[in-house]
């Protein structure tokens, strides 16, 4: 868990905005408002969630799954592709 303790500002910092989006949605259909700025508020919430799930991924494949020092240059392309191919699914 050391990357998430490194990082734990920033990740907090994030998981609040993302907090403050879904209170938004809330608020939206409270006052029912038009389902277009609903759905473009919901949109925004899952890219909000998307991208802090690719960073505690990538934090987690370079910590736990791989070891920080490899100096394979085969294996460190391999993983820096996984986390290309991670990032580019969470889109």
């Amino acid at each position: 868990m050391a990357h998430t303790i490194h990082d734990k500002v920033k990740l907090l910092a994030r998981v609040r905005r993302i907090r403050g989006q879904v209170e938004g949605v809330e608020r939206l259909l409270e006052e029912e408002k038009d389902c277009n700025l609903i759905l473009q508020t919901i949109a925004s919430c899952r890219g909000a969630i998307d991208s802090l799930m690719a960073e505690v991924m990538e934090g987690h494949i370079r910590t736990h799954v791989v070891d920080p020092k490899e100096k394979n240059a085969e294996r460190v392309e391999a993983v820096e592709q996984l986390i290309d191919v991670i990032r580019a699914y969470l889109k």
